[in-house]
């Protein structure tokens, strides 16, 4: 169903792989919204995955930009703007990358460059954009920004490596860049903390699928989906969130606020 809730309003979308990506999802109900975008990626993100088909379907161009490069961000600023006519309102952040994970090391045995790069891509990257963004005046009044992270920037996952850290710096910098984009420019910033999704991404942390059940287990109205976070984000870049900034908000089925649920517990007692 399609509320026009972006109709007229432009922007650009960070990270959509495959179908499976929260951002790919996402793009597709803000075009059945009405809004018009660009879509980015790293170039090696770009090969791996199809998002030229994202883009025919919703009349897209793709731009491909490292987002730990100031001068691709720039770049990709400038040429949205150009493509699109005018001034951005909205911009998805949904990038996250552990090189420490992918080559199966250890909280506890990290080697430090990749920790470096692993940040750099996933958290740093926001405040650059962001400060491209700003610096560059590319949003409209009342715009809207927001990254997506996970509750494990809050609380122990013990599998989640230094994604965790990663995520807890990102929420940082939405609060601490928020001020200033919402002081100077109305603009709002904030981020979702989605329940554990299925995507290329997030699969590729060990032990995903216990994540995935223990917290539909412990969630009230069980795991959102992809689509659930695709549509909380449309209500987040529509009016009608306008003085909502700062904001690490739970789409998460209720998960972020239990201690314990009657499945989990039942579990426990049946020795599963």
């Amino acid at each position: 169903m399609s509320y026009n809730l972006l109709k007229g309003k432009r922007g650009i979308i960070f990270g959509a792989l495959d179908a499976n990506s929260i951002a790919w999802i996402t793009a597709e109900r803000i075009h059945e919204e009405g809004g018009k975008f660009v879509l980015t990626n790293a170039p090696i993100a770009l090969r791996m995955g199809q998002i030229n088909e994202l883009a025919e379907k919703t009349n897209s161009q793709v731009i491909p930009a490292d987002a730990t490069s100031l001068e691709d961000l720039e770049n990709l600023v400038t040429k949205a703007t150009e493509i699109l006519g005018g001034k951005l309102d909205f911009v998805l952040h949904s990038i996250g990358m552990s090189v420490n994970v992918r080559k199966g090391n250890h909280y506890t045995n990290q080697n430090y460059d990749f920790t470096h790069k692993g940040w750099d891509i996933s958290a740093g990257s926001f405040h650059k954009t962001m400060q491209v963004l700003y610096q560059k005046d590319a949003m409209n009044e009342w715009g809207s920004i927001v990254a997506l992270t996970y509750m494990a920037s809050q609380r122990v996952f013990p599998d989640y490596n230094d994604m965790a850290d990663n995520k807890a710096y990102l929420e940082s910098i939405a609060r601490s860049f928020g001020y200033f984009f919402g002081r100077d420019k109305k603009v709002r910033v904030n981020t979702i903390s989605q329940s554990p999704t299925p995507t290329t991404a997030g699969q590729g942390v060990k032990g995903f699928d216990g994540f995935i059940s223990y917290a539909d287990k412990m969630s009230p109205l069980g795991n959102a989906t992809g689509l659930d976070c695709a549509n909380y984000t449309i209500a987040m870049f529509s009016d009608l969130t306008k003085r909502v900034t700062l904001q690490n908000l739970y789409n998460d089925g209720g998960f972020s606020n239990m201690g314990v649920s009657d499945g989990v517990m039942q579990a426990f007692v049946e020795g599963k």
